[in-house]
């Protein structure tokens, strides 16, 4: 039977090029092929966007994206279950956490309409001075013009929404290229988009196996909005592409740090951890990675997160029962592999996991006391490793947590009030949890990685005033 191919999505021209084999992460099995975007596609989606933005005539207007966006989110509603088997199926997050996904990517369309709605401009303060006199002053959002959003594996369906739902409910024309290893759910929500009744040339996806076209799409002078997800080693080397003027909204990994007080509760504290911990077989920018207990509960906190861990179902992602999935890649399970035997080698203890387990799936591993110079002390694991350090000192372990050139979210857990503030404020973090995992996450909460991990700020509504510009009108008077 041959495999379900998906077209280029790129307004004015018919499929062609070579085709890429998407592969289930899990067993390595053929889903389906999608088309690979040549120089002549990439032109001529630049082409029919820019086009599309230099035409105001033909705008869309708020009233008109609204009605789009809620035949999308109807659409949606009608196909959840689908779209989260398909999105559990290419990128390997479990069912039960693929249908969580797929139900706030409809909550985000819904956000994009209420940002639409409540958020136009504002009215800027006059005739509090001399020379301000007899004058109005507001300002009206505009899109910035064409978008370019590259996308992550991690969450295929609601990071779309993040870059693509936000960009039309700004009113910009977005071209999308999501990750190589998850493009089908991609592809169907820009049908989606398509089929709610969005002209073609508003909203145009594609898969690009070639990185330095891929880098061409990203730096033309069309572009006027530039947004990724995905490692900061690539998004720091586009950012240094893009032409001048143009904005950039870069979201990173961490290595996100938790601190647990001697106070703190256990029982609801373990569970936290191990759910953000092991969410996606850690593959998520904001998963818990170093937890800092205080030395009086760390190796029972070790234990006990080690204990709940191994009780994890690992295995296919689509079945229902699955609480872990695979990794992305059979190179990434070697690599998390390695770092962990490194740390091991250089003193850590191994509470639980520390090998490969059925196909392309890694046990969920529990480290105590690695070293800070090893990689899974320094760097973004992005698997599902959880690593728990003593400390006696909260200024100590506070120290340790803003040691890395990373910051994104972070948390403590704790019942003293004093103590989680001296957390919160000394923290290097854009986010602090008090009692909650790092992975916390609402779809219209900013979301920024600082340092290393990011630039500009995520988040429905914040996205969207990114991919806007708001253009003051000041009128003079005799009657003001």
């Amino acid at each position: 039977m041959a495999l379900p191919h998906y077209s280029l999505l790129v307004a004015g021209i018919e499929d062609q090029g070579e085709k890429i084999t998407v592969l289930a992460p899990f067993d390595n099995q053929k889903i389906a092929t999608v088309s690979d975007a040549t120089q002549a596609v990439v032109e001529q989606a630049l082409s029919a966007a820019y086009g599309t933005f230099s035409d105001r005539d033909n705008w869309l207007p708020p009233f008109k994206r609204i009605e789009i966006l809620k035949k999308v989110a109807q659409i949606m509603e009608d196909r959840v279950d689908e779209l989260a088997v398909e999105a559990a199926r290419e990128g390997g997050k479990p069912l039960i956490d693929s249908r969580v996904e797929a139900n706030r990517a409809i909550d985000g369309i819904k956000i994009c309409i209420e940002t639409l709605r409540n958020e136009q401009g504002k009215v800027i303060p006059m005739r509090t001075t001399a020379s301000a006199a007899n004058r109005l002053a507001f300002t009206q959002k505009e899109p910035i013009g064409v978008v370019v959003a590259v996308s992550a594996f991690n969450h295929p369906l609601n990071l779309i929404v993040h870059q693509v739902a936000a960009a039309v409910a700004a009113g910009c024309p977005v071209i999308v290229k999501p990750a190589s290893d998850t493009p089908l759910s991609c592809m169907r929500l820009v049908r989606i988009f398509l089929e709610a009744g969005l002209p073609a040339a508003w909203c145009q996806s594609m898969a690009i196996s070639d990185n330095a076209l891929a880098t061409k799409l990203v730096s033309d002078p069309r572009v006027a909005f530039f947004s990724f997800i995905g490692s900061a080693k690539v998004g720091w080397y586009l950012r240094t592409k893009v032409a001048p003027g143009v904005r950039c909204a870069l979201e990173h990994g961490g290595v996100a740090p938790v601190i647990v007080a001697e106070d703190a509760d256990l029982e609801s504290t373990v569970p936290a951890l191990v759910k953000g911990g092991f969410y996606h077989a850690g593959q998520v920018c904001v998963s818990v990675q170093r937890v800092f207990a205080h030395s009086s509960i760390a190796k029972e906190l070790a234990r006990k997160i080690a204990e709940k861990a191994s009780e994890l179902t690992i295995g296919d992602p689509t079945n229902p029962k699955t609480e872990v999935g695979p990794l992305i890649r059979y190179d990434e399970l070697a690599r998390v592999d390695e770092w962990v035997h490194e740390a091991l080698k250089e003193g850590a203890e191994l509470y639980c996991g520390g090998k490969q387990v059925l196909d392309n799936c890694y046990a969920c591993t529990v480290l105590y006391n690695p070293p800070q110079h090893v990689k899974v002390s320094s760097n973004e694991v992005f698997g599902p490793v959880v690593c728990v350090y003593p400390y006696d000192d909260l200024d100590e372990a506070i120290a340790l947590a803003n040691a890395l050139p990373f910051a994104f979210q972070s948390a403590v857990f704790t019942n003293n009030l004093d103590l989680a503030m001296r957390a919160y404020q000394r923290m290097n973090a854009s986010a602090v949890m008090v009692n909650d995992h790092t992975a916390f996450r609402v779809d219209g909460m900013p979301f920024a990685g600082l340092k290393h991990s990011g630039l500009s700020v995520g988040g429905i509504p914040h996205t969207m005033n990114d991919m806007q510009i708001e253009k003051m009108m000041v009128i003079k008077s005799g009657e003001l």
